[in-house]
């Protein structure tokens, strides 16, 4: 079980992060120096490795290429063991522990206490996409400059307005009942 990611609590408080989140939002500058670093592939994997080392260090990142942390307190959920992008899941104990690690608090519950105590707990109702595995290791930082995770996750929960399915009754031969 070694090789799978343990919960790991980001180093910086949230509303650190929060603040800092403006700094990083795609401006003119980040979209040139997004664009430069994906012509320049040596520079591009500079700045992915240092990427890769600030992230790692500061919030536990796996670099799958797509940053769910800006709608997850900054906690990284590629963290949780199960690699889980919406929640936690039914194993957590109730003080709040890992199932597949005893003894480690689940990620999903260090978010929530992070996105709550930063005014964000609304941020965790979004839903999360499906991680694309093919982006494993790439820079999620020139995606996000350049605009290409827009989609990532929803605005919502889906849950306020359902989409309507309309099906035609199915027709099992039975007689007709009148009312």
């Amino acid at each position: 079980m070694s090789d799978l990611p343990h919960p790991t609590a980001p180093r910086p408080t949230a509303r650190a992060t929060y603040r800092l989140a403006p700094v990083l939002r795609p401006r003119g500058a980040h979209r040139r120096l997004a664009g430069w670093l994906e012509r320049s592939p040596r520079a591009l994997r500079v700045f992915t490795a240092s990427e890769r080392r600030s992230k790692e260090r500061l919030f536990g990142c796996r670099m799958c290429g797509q940053c769910a942390l800006p709608a997850t307190g900054y906690a990284c959920p590629m963290t949780c063991p199960k690699q889980l992008r919406n929640g936690p899941c039914g194993g957590v104990s109730p003080l709040g522990e890992c199932e597949v690690y005893p003894g480690e608090r689940c990620v999903w519950l260090i978010a929530h206490e992070r996105a709550e105590s930063a005014g964000r707990a609304a941020d965790l109702a979004r839903l999360q996409r499906p991680v694309d595995h093919r982006l494993a290791g790439t820079s999620s930082w020139v995606s996000y400059w350049l605009g290409r995770d827009e989609h990532l996750w929803t605005g919502d929960d889906g849950l306020a307005a359902p989409p309507a399915v309309h099906r035609p009754p199915v027709d099992l031969g039975l007689p007709r009942v009148s009312r």
